[in-house]
């Protein structure tokens, strides 16, 4: 979520514009930008990063 807002923030675009480059609506940019962390799952937030250009990683560790 943090990379996404800011790549919106880098690129000095709108919600709307996000919006429109990420493949949502505007409100669940708003809710992105408002750390609404409930609102998405990991799926959207792997959809949205990659429409935004960003390269995906994840690590699994095992819990302490």
């Amino acid at each position: 979520m943090l990379a996404l807002k800011r790549q919106i923030e880098r690129q000095g675009l709108t919600q709307a514009q996000a919006a429109k480059v990420f493949g949502v609506t505007q409100p669940r940019v708003s809710n992105l930008i408002h750390g609404k962390i409930d609102a998405f799952g990991l799926d959207m937030l792997v959809k949205m990063a990659t429409a935004a250009g960003l390269r995906i990683t994840m690590r699994i560790k095992k819990a302490a």
